[in-house]
C-alpha cells in the first residue's frame, strides 16, 4: 500500500478520499487552491490531512504542471484525482505516470477509450452492450445532423463528445429547432471541455437513468457491486440516488450485471468504474457512457456492500487483487440506500448558486446514516467552485424504511446562512410517484407522473 498520496481535488470528495486514507493509515497531502486554504477540513484539528499544498489560483486543480510539481516535491508516490478536474484526463495520467507517481484510476488507455462518447459507444458496441440509436460518431456540420437526425427519428438529443453533467446537451423536436441547438451545444461543450465535437442520439423521453459500478483489478478481474437509480435529475443535474433501483427486478439485475461485467472483463477495465444506461418505458435498457472515476453517488452502493470503494481504488492502485469469494460469489448486497445532495441554491430563484458564509451547520445523527462533507460551521462555499454543502446518506432494511430515514435527516438538519435544496428534497421524497417507484427523469419537469 501506498505511504503517501496527493489528493488533486477540492472539496467533498478530497476530504472522502482523506478519510480512507486516514484509516489505513496513508499519509495525505492535499493540494488547495488559495480561495479554499481556509476551510475546515484542511485545518491541523481536524486530523485529515498531513500536509497542504498551494495550487495558486482558483484554477490550480486544472493546472498538470503545479500538481506534478507540488507531489513530487512531497514525496507522494500516488496521486488521486477525485471527480471532475482532471479525473477523466488521459493526458494528465499519462504524465502521472511518467513522473512514476501512480494514478489512481483506470490506464490511460481505458480513459481515452471510454472518455469520447463516440468511441466508448463503438467500443461497448464491440463488447456486446445494446446502445441507443445514433450517429455514427461526431456531426462535423449542421446538413449532417439534419441528415444524421432524419435517419434516427425525432425528438432527438445532441450530446457533446467529451465531458458530462448535462453540459453541451440541447433537445431537439424537430428540423427546425437543430440548427441552433447545434450551435449552442457545440460551443458550450467547447466552452465546458476544450471540445466542441458534439453527437446525435434518439431522444428517449421518459426514461430511467441507471448505472452500474464496476471494480477491476490488474489482473483482468471484474466484479459489478449493483446498480444506482439517478433519476431524479434537474436539467441533467443528479439530485437524488438510490440504489438498488425500484426499476429492476432480480431477474434483470443479474442479466445486466452479468453482461456489464462480461463487457468490462473484454475492455481489460481496471479501478473504479460506472458504466451509465438508460432505461425506456418498455424496459430495455442502453449504454451511454461509461465514466472512468468514482461517482459522486458511490455512497449507496457503499452502504448497501460495505464496500469502501476508495479504499478498492488504493488497493487495485498498488497491484492487489479482488478478493477471491467477491469473484466466485458476487459481492453480497443488503437493504436500501438513498442520497441527497444539499446544495446552497435558491430553488426559489431558478436555482441560482447561492455561495457565503455558513453561520450555522448541524448534521443530524441516527443509526444508518452517514453524512460526507467538507464543510463546518464558520465556513465559506466560494463562488468559484460547485455550490455542494453535503450529502446525506441512510441505510435501511428496505426502501420504505430508507424513505423514512431520509425524510427524518432532512428535517433534523440545520443550516443557516446560505439557501438550500433541503426542502426540495423532501417534497420528492413525498412525491407519489417516488413513494411508488414509478419515476424517471421528467419528475421534476412538471409533467404528469405514469
Amino acid at each position: 500500500m501506498f505511504r503517501c498520496i496527493f489528493i488533486a481535488n477540492r472539496g467533498e470528495v478530497a476530504a472522502r478520499v482523506a478519510r480512507t486514507c486516514k484509516r489505513l493509515g496513508i499519509r495525505v497531502v492535499a493540494g488547495v487552491t488559495e480561495p479554499d486554504r481556509a476551510l475546515g477540513w484542511l485545518q491541523p484539528e481536524a486530523g485529515l490531512v498531513d500536509e497542504v499544498a498551494l495550487l495558486g489560483g482558483r484554477q490550480g486543480y486544472l493546472d498538470a504542471d503545479a500538481i506534478l510539481n507540488a507531489a513530487r516535491a512531497h514525496h507522494c508516490a500516488a496521486l488521486h484525482p477525485g471527480w471532475g478536474f482532471l479525473s477523466e484526463n488521459a493526458r494528465f495520467a499519462t504524465r502521472c505516470e511518467a513522473e512514476r507517481i501512480s494514478f489512481i484510476g483506470p490506464s490511460p488507455a481505458s480513459i481515452r477509450a471510454m472518455g469520447d462518447k463516440s468511441v466508448a459507444k463503438e467500443t461497448m458496441k464491440r463488447l456486446g452492450m445494446p446502445l441507443i440509436p445514433g450517429s455514427d460518431g461526431p456531426v462535423e456540420s449542421v446538413s449532417e445532423a439534419l441528415e444524421a437526425a432524419d435517419r434516427i427519428g425525432y425528438p432527438v438529443l445532441l450530446k457533446a463528445r467529451s465531458g458530462g453533467g448535462g453540459r453541451g446537451m440541447r433537445r431537439v423536436a424537430g428540423p427546425g429547432e437543430l440548427s441552433e441547438a447545434f450551435s449552442q451545444a457545440s460551443a458550450e461543450a467547447l466552452s465546458a471541455f476544450g471540445d466542441g465535437a458534439v453527437y446525435l442520439e434518439r431522444l428517449i423521453e421518459r426514461g430511467r437513468h441507471v448505472e452500474f459500478q464496476v471494480l477491476g483489478d490488474a489482473f483482468g478481474n471484474v466484479v459489478c457491486l449493483g446498480e444506482r437509480e439517478c433519476s431524479v435529475q434537474r436539467r441533467h443535474q443528479k439530485l437524488v440516488e438510490e440504489s438498488p433501483s425500484p426499476g429492476l427486478d432480480p431477474a434483470r439485475r443479474q442479466s445486466v450485471m452479468s453482461q456489464v461485467t462480461a463487457a468490462c472483463v473484454r475492455a481489460g477495465y481496471r479501478g473504479a468504474g460506472t458504466v451509465e444506461m438508460l432505461m425506456d418505458e418498455h424496459g430495455a435498457l442502453y449504454f451511454m457512457e461509461m465514466n472512468t472515476r468514482l461517482q459522486v453517488e458511490h455512497p449507496v452502493t457503499e452502504l448497501c456492500t460495505g464496500v469502501d470503494l476508495v479504499e478498492w481504488q488504493l488497493r487495485i492502485a498498488a497491484g492487489e487483487p479482488l478478493p477471491v469469494e467477491w469473484l466466485r460469489d458476487g459481492v453480497p448486497v443488503s437493504g436500501h440506500a438513498i442520497e441527497c445532495r444539499i446544495n446552497a441554491e435558491d430553488p426559489a430563484d431558478a436555482f441560482r448558486p447561492a455561495p457565503g458564509r455558513v453561520r450555522r451547520l448541524v448534521f443530524p445523527v441516527a443509526p444508518g446514516l452517514r453524512v460526507d462533507t467538507h464543510l463546518v460551521t464558520g465556513d465559506t462555499i466560494s463562488p468559484h467552485y460547485d455550490s455542494l454543502i453535503a450529502k446525506l446518506i441512510v441505510h435501511a432494511p428496505d426502501r420504505r424504511g430508507a424513505i423514512a430515514a431520509m425524510d427524518a435527516a432532512l428535517g433534523a438538519l440545520e443550516i443557516e446562512g446560505v439557501p438550500t435544496t433541503a426542502a426540495l428534497h423532501r417534497q420528492i421524497l413525498a412525491d407519489p410517484r417516488f413513494v411508488a417507484g414509478a419515476y424517471d427523469t421528467s419528475l421534476l419537469d412538471g409533467s404528469p407522473g405514469p
